[in-house]
């Protein structure tokens, strides 16, 4: 008389939970760098966007002295850091992205080695 068994096996548990533990090992890391880039994105973004604000602002004025930074999206601060008649320059942090920051610049003060009303910086990846 034969027995047939159902079920699996101690080892081919242990297997598949080691087999799940590799991946989620993988994946973590993955997620948590998205998170950031999403970050960086929202930064950027608020700079392109107050580079179109500045400009409405010389265009009436046909100076940028006296522009003030708008407000950042959720958790984004924006900081300008320098305006003159003939350009500006301002920095973007986010509460979430601990470490990182863009800067951009318009007119004569762009940073030096970028592209006028580019987002950029060293730590602005």
């Amino acid at each position: 008389m034969q027995r047939t068994r159902k079920g699996f096996t101690l080892i081919e548990l242990l297997i598949v939970v080691v087999i799940i533990g590799i991946l989620a090992a993988i994946a973590i890391p993955k997620f948590a760098d998205t998170k950031r880039k999403a970050y960086v994105t929202a930064m950027k973004s608020d700079l392109k966007n107050m580079v179109s604000s500045a400009e409405a602002w010389f265009s009436d004025n046909n100076t940028y002295a006296g522009y003030t930074a708008p407000a950042g999206s959720s958790g984004v601060t924006l900081t300008l850091t320098a305006s003159t008649a003939t350009g500006w320059s301002a920095t973007a942090a986010h509460a979430n992205a601990a470490g990182a920051s863009c800067d951009i610049g318009v007119g004569t003060s762009t940073p030096a080695g970028r592209a006028e009303g580019e987002p950029g910086g060293a730590t602005c990846k």
